[in-house]
């Protein structure tokens, strides 16, 4: 069964795998990339990598919608089902899970998890999502850390990484990151979504393929790829 990527802007995405539709971080309301809006998007399973409102985003409204099944870490499930949502799953950093459609695996992410109220967000993370297609990783916003390596060792088919610079890793330390992890193919993101995060994305690309062994992807925003073929 084929796996497809789709770039839903900032660092939003829709991947389709093993007959479910996942929604990584449904932030559609407010998004100045959005091509779509929250009323719009289908999902069998949501995850979110951490508690900010750009990646919280519209969860509880999809999930309400939709009755998707959302996934993170121990804390923000708490606060989710505080806001009535009952098909829910908790992990956390270093566990991994078997689902229907993958397994699902947090990583650890250097950065904030404030929820949008002021409550709790656990702790920030990333997720490797092993496919039919490989292992995608998504590092959620984070700088660069030399664990990165650690993750790379198990093998990534992708990696999508946040190159926006002064709240996350920028494009020099992303390139650092990208020999870490050694994956086939590199997506930016969570870039251009403000003029604060505005990148070079050519020149980034050009730089990824002069200086690492990965394959630098820019995705076309609401556009499907196909992976693994």
């Amino acid at each position: 069964m084929a796996t497809s990527l789709t770039w839903l802007g900032h660092s939003t995405f829709q991947i389709v795998t093993g007959g479910k539709t996942v929604l990584i971080d449904p932030f559609f309301t407010g998004n100045p990339a959005a091509t779509v809006s929250a009323d719009e998007v289908t999902a069998d399973v949501i995850i979110v990598t951490h508690g900010h409102a750009d990646h919280v985003g519209d969860t509880v409204d999809i999930a309400k919608r939709t009755g998707a099944l959302v996934i993170s870490n121990f804390e923000i499930i708490d606060w989710m089902q505080k806001q009535g949502l009952t098909n829910v799953h908790p992990m956390h950093i270093g566990g991994s899970h078997k689902f229907d459609f993958a397994t699902v695996k947090l990583t650890i992410a250097h950065h904030g998890s404030m929820l949008p109220d002021g409550s709790n967000g656990g702790s920030p993370t990333g997720i490797i999502l092993t496919t039919d297609a490989g292992k995608l990783y998504f590092a959620g916003d984070t700088g660069l850390f030399y664990d990165m390596k650690l993750i790379g060792e198990e093998g990534l088919s992708l990696a999508a990484l946040p190159i926006g610079n002064n709240f996350t890793m920028g494009p020099e330390d992303s390139l650092r990151a990208i020999k870490l992890l050694e994956p086939t193919w590199v997506l930016p993101m969570h870039y251009n979504t403000w003029p604060l995060i505005e990148q070079d994305i050519n020149a980034w690309s050009e730089q990824v393929a002069a200086q690492t062994s990965a394959k630098p992807v820019i995705p076309t925003l609401g556009e499907a790829m196909e992976l693994g073929q």
